[in-house]
């Protein structure tokens, strides 16, 4: 059995404690552990995950808006699938008299806990306007539950 966590408030947590820290002058002195988060500048990217009992996969979207996916990464160690990404945008243009510089940066990163036997080649990735999907088996064949008939 996996166990998937969704935190619709780690977003809010990290605002509080940045405008914490800002208004204490404290750099690091309030720092949460939250799951596998432990490096405070790196942001979560919102996941959607669904199981599907009858091809047996799941099959997990993330969202990258505006990043292509030469800007994203895939890794798979110990069990665990991690997606990360980093965005280094900018833009420059003038507007009614006024220069305007927009800047984007950051650094994405969302790890999940694959089910125990699945292989690096069963897992397949495709990325269209924004959202990575990546999809996997639920469970592998030679360790799903079999019958034992009663003689």
């Amino acid at each position: 059995m996996s166990l998937y966590f969704y935190e619709p408030f780690s977003d809010f947590d990290r605002l509080f404690d940045e405008a914490f820290n800002a208004r204490t002058g404290g750099g690091n002195q309030v720092q949460r552990q939250r799951g596998d988060q432990v490096n405070p500048g790196v942001l979560k990217p919102r996941m959607d995950v669904h199981e599907d009992a009858a091809s047996n996969t799941v099959t997990a979207s993330f969202e990258f808006p505006g990043l292509k996916k030469e800007d994203v990464s895939i890794d798979v160690h110990n069990g665990r699938l991690t997606v990360s990404a980093q965005s280094n945008a900018s833009s420059e243009r003038e507007e009614g008299g006024y220069a305007v510089r927009e800047r984007r940066f950051g650094k994405f990163s969302r790890t999940l806990q694959l089910p125990q036997g699945v292989k690096d080649e069963e897992i397949k990735a495709s990325m269209e306007h924004g959202v990575l999907t990546v999809t996997f088996p639920k469970s592998a064949p030679e360790l799903a539950p079999k019958k034992i008939s009663i003689a």
